[in-house]
C-alpha cells in the first residue's frame, strides 16, 4: 500500500513538472514585405540608483542583477527598458534582465 502512494506522488510531482514546460502559442508576425513597427523604448535605470522593489525576493543578490531585474520586468509591461552598452558587457544586469523579464511576462 505504501508503494503505490510513492507511486502516485511521483506521477503527481512528474505531470507537474511537465504541465509547468508548456509554452503559449506565439502572437501572429506581421504580413510580408509590412514595415515592422519600432519597438517603444524608455530609459534604463542609472547604475548607482537602487530599483524599486521587485514582485519577488532578490535579497542577497547584488546591485546590478536587482537593476537588470527592475528594467526587464519593466519592459515586461510596457515599453522596453535595457541599458544597451552594459548589456553585453555586464553578466549580472543581463542575467537579471533576462530574469525580470521572464518573471514578469508570467504574472501578466
Amino acid at each position: 500500500m505504501q508503494r503505490f502512494t510513492v507511486y502516485r506522488r511521483g506521477l503527481a510531482v512528474l505531470a507537474l513538472a511537465l504541465a509547468a514546460c508548456a509554452t503559449a502559442p506565439e502572437a501572429p508576425s506581421p504580413a510580408p514585405g509590412t514595415p515592422a513597427a519600432p519597438k517603444p523604448t524608455a530609459p534604463p535605470l542609472p547604475r548607482d540608483r537602487e530599483p524599486p522593489p521587485p514582485p519577488v525576493n532578490l535579497e542577497g543578490f547584488p546591485l546590478p542583477y536587482r537593476q537588470g531585474f527592475a528594467d526587464g520586468c519593466a519592459s515586461a509591461t510596457g515599453a522596453e527598458r535595457k541599458d544597451a552598452t552594459r548589456f553585453p558587457a555586464d553578466g549580472n544586469y543581463r542575467t537579471g534582465w533576462q530574469d525580470g523579464l521572464a518573471q514578469c511576462r508570467r504574472k501578466k
